[in-house]
């Protein structure tokens, strides 16, 4: 017996990554709509409805739709688009946030594939809120700059193709300026923090890649650069995905874990001033978007966690 998977929205850019991942695999059975019959509605449901796990890389509101569709009790759905991840009654479909999620995710039936940024972002902050490092009322702000591949097929285009109509030649540029980004409510909520961070995403003339950093004041800190390491160890012992470099960088690149699924650490910190840069390096189509949907899949219909996974 295999697990069938349907991809709903197979030919996006996560989709892609998805089955990328899945497709040599004995342990799963992708499922495909024929040819003829992919612009029928009745077989979309039939593949949504016929799937041990769906996996939707699809807007929000087509996500949503899709999610309607299933009558099936026992299909179980992993939702890589933002319509779900505050939602009641899903699960926050990122196994490393808190102690207990890896055993959640194994009987979830409704599971939210995490944003790139936000996994970052609560990858750093998360565990130093819990253990008491960090005030909860600490007012954050998170850097973050992404490969262009994050803003799927229309950014792509636009870094790729001179005929675009938004193409553009440089290197680097910042967005989000209205301070009300998508993802904040998802980083507020699942880090426990009692303000929303100021949010500040750029993008960045290469494909893929990720760093996510949050400076953190010493007034917001109940420790030493040498405790808020060690929680971000402990937090993640014995993760197979979740590094934790306690070395000593004289630079980080964009690139770090660009190609893997894999979620890099660090801590950086001056001891004059107490002041410490919490960075995490990903790549936002790996451990930030497919990888983590294949990890999330693999959890949930109780096959090996990494299988599939580029580390």
């Amino acid at each position: 017996m295999t697990t069938k998977v349907f991809i709903d929205g197979a030919a996006g850019t996560t989709g892609l990554e998805i089955r990328e991942r899945l497709a040599d695999r004995s342990d799963v059975t992708l499922l495909h709509i024929p040819d003829e019959r992919r612009k029928d509605a009745a077989a979309r449901a039939e593949m949504l409805n016929a799937a041990d796990a769906v996996i939707l890389c699809l807007p929000d509101d087509a996500a949503r739709e899709a999610v309607a569709l299933i009558a099936n009790p026992d299909t179980r759905v992993i939702d890589a688009s933002t319509a779900h991840r505050t939602a009641p009654g899903w699960t926050y479909g990122f196994a490393e946030i808190e102690p207990e999620r890896r055993a959640e995710l194994a009987t979830a039936k409704r599971v939210s594939n995490p944003g790139c940024y936000p996994t970052g972002f609560l990858a750093l902050v998360r565990p130093l809120v819990r253990a008491g490092l960090l005030a909860a009322d600490a007012p954050l702000s998170v850097n973050a700059t992404s490969g262009y591949s994050g803003g799927g097929k229309s950014l792509i285009a636009a870094f790729e193709q001179a005929d675009a109509s938004d193409a553009t030649d440089t290197a680097f540029r910042i967005y989000g300026l209205d301070l009300a980004h998508k993802h904040v409510p998802e980083m507020q909520g699942h880090a426990g923090l009692a303000h929303p961070p100021i949010f500040l995403p750029a993008v960045a003339r290469t494909y893929r890649g990720m760093l996510v950093e949050v400076p953190v004041h010493p007034v917001w800190l109940k420790g030493s650069l040498a405790q808020v390491r060690d929680a971000l160890v402990e937090a993640y012992r014995g993760s197979p995905v979740v590094r934790v470099d306690t070395g000593d960088h004289a630079l980080l690149t964009l690139e770090q874990a660009a190609g893997t699924d894999r979620l890099d650490l660090f801590a950086f910190g001056n001891d004059k001033t107490g002041q410490i840069r919490l960075v995490a390096a990903l790549d936002n189509l790996g451990k930030g978007a497919g990888g983590a949907a294949v990890q999330n899949l693999n959890l949930m219909c109780g096959l090996g966690e990494t299988a599939g996974l580029r580390l």
